[in-house]
């Protein structure tokens, strides 16, 4: 059985490589994505251990074992080929409510999600929802789309931010490291949208509610300090998103009925 290797980190930066090829998303979307997955993997692991030894990690073990539980969950679900991988993840001591997650099997979760994940099913929606980034390869099809201006780069530091001033600096000066590497960030909106979708199916899968998804988008709506237009972000507005979360309840909730009766019953809390 894998285990994610947790220590305690605060942004998302990854690299473009060259080559890319034709693909189809496991939603069924067609994308252009890189041929060396382990190029993209390599530099990841890199830029994930150089954040690990700037940023503060958290080190109240009751907060990193309830996360390591919850995202321990979520990965025995995955498709072998990510189930499979050595997981670690880092875990920081930030306001920030933001998570993310890395080609290669790194997670990473900034301690002020959990003023919008308020139970472990949020929780499970959350990093349900990054992982899905990473098995989807949203990250190698970013990498293959080019480069940002510096403008790019500054609204992307306070997406990772989450909104507030806490830990943006530090996620623009990671941005502006990786920025000449042909770093691409944020995800589209397809490609948020297919995420929640892909992470319902594994937080479900888990024996995690996957209606808890609603109030977790709610309360992040509530955290958020401004909303932009949806046309002026990469994130669809939550109106819409919790539209398409529910319009997903019907297979999930046939997954969540599954689990339970295959006796998946998560019990993780601090």
């Amino acid at each position: 059985m894998p285990q994610l290797h947790v220590k305690s980190l605060i942004s998302l930066v990854l690299v473009a490589i060259a080559g890319a090829a034709c693909s189809t998303s496991p939603t069924g979307r067609s994308q252009v994505v890189l041929k060396n997955e382990q190029e993209l993997a390599v530099e990841s692991a890199r830029q994930f251990a150089e954040m690990k030894a700037n940023m503060p990690l958290e080190t109240d073990r009751a907060k990193i074992d309830y996360i390591h539980c919850v995202a321990q969950a979520v990965v025995m679900e995955l498709p072998p080929e990510y189930r499979d991988l050595e997981w670690e993840m880092a875990i920081f001591q930030s306001d920030a409510v933001n998570a993310f997650a890395m080609p290669g099997g790194k997670i990473g979760v900034m301690t002020g999600i959990l003023k919008a994940a308020q139970n472990q099913d949020q929780l499970a929606a959350v990093i349900g929802h990054e992982i899905a980034h990473v098995t989807a390869r949203h990250a190698n099809e970013r990498a293959s789309r080019g480069s940002f201006s510096n403008v790019g780069v500054q609204v992307a530091a306070v997406l990772l931010g989450g909104g507030h001033q806490g830990a943006t600096y530090s996620a623009y000066e990671a941005l502006q490291a990786g920025a000449a590497l042909g770093i691409m960030l944020p995800f589209s909106r397809s490609q948020e949208s297919e995420a929640d979708v892909i992470g319902l199916e594994y937080m479900a899968k888990a024996g995690f509610d996957p209606r808890e998804s609603v109030p977790l988008w709610q309360n992040m709506g509530q955290e958020a300090e401004q909303a932009p237009a949806e046309f002026l972000s990469t994130h669809p507005s939550s109106e819409k998103r919790i539209d398409q979360l529910v319009g997903q309840f019907g297979p999930t909730l046939k997954l969540y009925n599954e689990a339970k009766q295959a006796g998946k019953t998560p019990s993780c809390s601090m």
